[in-house]
């Protein structure tokens, strides 16, 4: 059964199966409108207990390409207690407006940024989870010499409401406590999925 299902799979890097698409992206300075990712490069990338999941046209470096970067920063957890389930995202604990101070409060299981640094060029390119939600029914899980087929699969789908956090306004409620809120004629919604396998690749050569 293992070996048949790697034969499914393929043994390349970057091989993999998903769609990320907005119905209208609003990006400023550089794209509002309808938004097809059509990605055509899957990679994980394993910390410790943390993971660094990459979808992306193309397989050039992130620099110069489109693509969305997820962090799941508790792998275990995930695995363990939340597969099947809507995780919720949200900004990265340290991202803020300028001037705005770091807001205190656990930092989010799983975050998100689609980047468009292929598509914006020099105009402000990455955007991030605000809101939404994204859903694993498999996470890879995160050992580099996994030999079971079914651990080394990453399957999930996803809809981020995405802005820029720049955008963010501070309010504070009756009690006292901050938090940050987005206009809606700055977020956009994100959908996709992705299902792809692990495969430990060469090391690359920064150098000929």
């Amino acid at each position: 059964m293992l070996v048949s299902t790697l034969a499914l799979c393929g043994c390349e890097v970057g091989q993999g199966e998903g769609a990320v698409h907005s119905d209208w992206l609003h990006a400023s300075g550089c794209w509002d409108g309808p938004f097809d990712l059509r990605p055509t490069f899957f990679a994980a990338n394993p910390y410790q207990n943390t993971m660094m999941i990459r979808l992306q046209h193309g397989q050039q470096q992130e620099e110069e390409a489109d693509g969305v970067l997820i962090l799941v920063n508790d792998v275990a957890q995930v695995r363990d207690n939340l597969l099947g389930q809507q995780i919720p995202l949200g900004l990265p604990a340290n991202v803020t407006p300028p001037g705005v101070p770091v807001i205190p409060g656990p930092a989010p299981l799983v975050t998100m940024s689609l980047y468009l640094h292929a598509t914006c060029h020099a105009q402000n390119s990455a955007l991030y989870a605000v809101g939404g939600w994204i859903n694993f029914d498999s996470l890879f899980s995160g050992d580099l010499n996994e030999d079971k087929a079914d651990r080394r699969l990453t399957k999930a789908q996803f809809e981020a409401t995405v802005a820029d956090p720049r955008d963010g306004i501070l309010t504070t409620d009756a009690s006292g406590k901050s938090s940050l809120s987005y206009p809606s004629n700055v977020t956009s919604v994100v959908t996709g999925d992705m299902q792809f396998f692990f495969h430990r690749g060469t090391p690359a050569q920064p150098f000929p």
